[in-house]
């Protein structure tokens, strides 16, 4: 069973950082297209950040362009998602997943940006 575990949320004020890991299970994450997705209260979950299997083919949403990296780790079958200069408006719930394959979403992550 494909199971992906979020972490690394937490309150940050405005203009911090933060450093998200997805942790999958019950596949080899090396093979596939990883993205990171976030819901805000009240909105429709939207996509965040794409990683190709290589690294090498990476998009973002522009809100967040120059301020977040994402990352792969196959070796430790890990995917992270650096956020910096947070603004209040990227508080949501973090997720992660397999592009394309409409995985379950798992239990997600929460970002506060808040002073």
């Amino acid at each position: 069973q494909v199971q992906f575990v979020e972490s690394g949320g937490d309150l940050v004020q405005p203009g911090g950082s933060l450093r998200l890991s997805c942790q999958a299970s019950g596949i080899q994450l090396r093979a596939y297209f990883m993205g990171w997705y976030r819901q805000a209260p009240g909105k429709e979950r939207e996509s965040v950040a794409s990683i190709s299997p290589n690294g090498v083919t990476i998009t973002y949403r522009d809100s967040v362009k120059g301020r977040f990296t994402i990352l792969r780790e196959n070796a430790k079958n890990t995917v992270y998602l650096q956020m910096n200069s947070l603004k209040p408006e990227d508080t949501a719930v973090y997720y992660c997943r397999r592009t394309n394959y409409g995985d379950a979403w798992g239990q997600g992550t929460q970002v506060t940006v808040s002073s």
